[in-house]
C-alpha cells in the first residue's frame, strides 16, 4: 500500500527497527500524531502460543486504570431481578426475548452482551450471526455470569479482553492518544501484567515475543518489553 505524504514524514522521524522503553515508545508515538481527530492508541502483542492447544489459548480480561476513552454500548440478556440490577449499573439495553428475536433478525448494534447462564441455551443459536462479530457471551472473559451488576461496570469503566488470534497475537486498544502519557503507560503496564500472569505452564522458552504500539494513523513502534517492570 502507498504510505500517504504524512506517514512518510512520520517513520522518517524515527528508527523503526529499534526497540523503545515503554514511556519513550508512548512519548514518540504522541509526537508524531499528524491527524486531526483524537486517535485510539493499540497494541499488537507477539506471543509464542499455539491457540490449537486449549492451555494456550490465551483469552482474559482486564480494567486498565484509566479506562479506554471510548464509551461502551452494553446489552444485558436476563430475566427477573437481575433485569433490575442491570439497569442499575447502567446498562443501555436489558431485556430477553424481545432481545434475542432482534438478534435473530440481524440486531447487532452494541459493543459487548452479557448474559445470565440460563439465556446462553438460546443465545448460542445465535452464533453464526454474534460469532464473527465478537458478540457472543463467553465465561471466560466474564460476559456470562450470575453478577451482571458488575459485568457491565467493569465494562463501562473501560475492562479490555485480551484474546490471543490464531496466528499468536493480541491485538487491544489501550486509551486516546490525548490520554496523558503516564495513563497511558499505567494502562499499557497493567495489559502487559495481565498476560505475564496468563502465561500457560506448557510455554517454557520465550513467552513475550513483540510488543508493537500504534495510534490509529501512525506507525508501529516497537517498544522494549523485557524492560517494562
Amino acid at each position: 500500500m502507498k504510505q500517504t505524504k504524512n506517514m512518510t514524514a512520520a517513520v522518517e522521524k524515527y528508527d523503526r527497527t529499534a526497540t523503545y522503553s515503554l514511556a519513550d515508545a508512548v512519548a514518540l508515538m504522541q509526537d508524531l500524531k499528524y491527524s486531526k481527530f483524537d486517535e485510539s492508541v493499540d497494541l499488537a502483542i507477539n506471543l509464542d502460543v499455539d491457540p490449537r492447544h486449549a492451555e494456550e489459548n490465551i483469552r482474559v480480561t482486564t480494567p486498565l486504570p484509566h479506562g479506554t476513552g471510548k464509551s461502551v454500548t452494553v446489552l444485558v440478556l436476563a430475566s427477573g431481578p437481575k433485569e433490575k440490577e442491570a439497569q442499575e449499573a447502567g446498562a443501555d439495553y436489558v431485556g430477553n426475548k424481545e432481545y434475542l428475536t432482534k438478534i435473530k433478525n440481524g440486531w447487532t448494534d452494541v459493543d459487548k452482551i452479557v448474559a445470565t447462564p440460563d439465556m446462553m441455551g438460546e443465545l448460542g443459536k445465535l452464533g453464526k450471526i454474534l460469532g464473527p462479530k465478537g458478540l457472543m457471551p463467553n465465561p471466560k472473559s466474564g460476559t456470562v455470569t450470575m453478577d451482571v451488576g458488575k459485568a457491565v461496570t467493569d465494562l463501562k469503566a473501560g475492562q479490555v479482553e485480551l484474546r490471543v488470534e490464531s496466528t499468536g497475537i493480541i491485538h487491544v486498544t489501550c486509551g486516546k492518544i490525548s490520554f496523558d502519557k503516564e495513563h497511558l503507560v499505567e494502562n499499557i503496564e497493567k495489559i502487559y501484567d495481565t498476560i505475564m500472569k496468563a502465561r500457560p505452564a506448557s510455554v517454557k522458552g520465550q513467552y513475550f515475543e513483540k510488543m508493537t504500539l500504534s495510534s490509529t494513523m501512525g506507525p508501529g513502534i516497537l517498544i522494549d518489553h523485557g524492560a517494562i517492570r
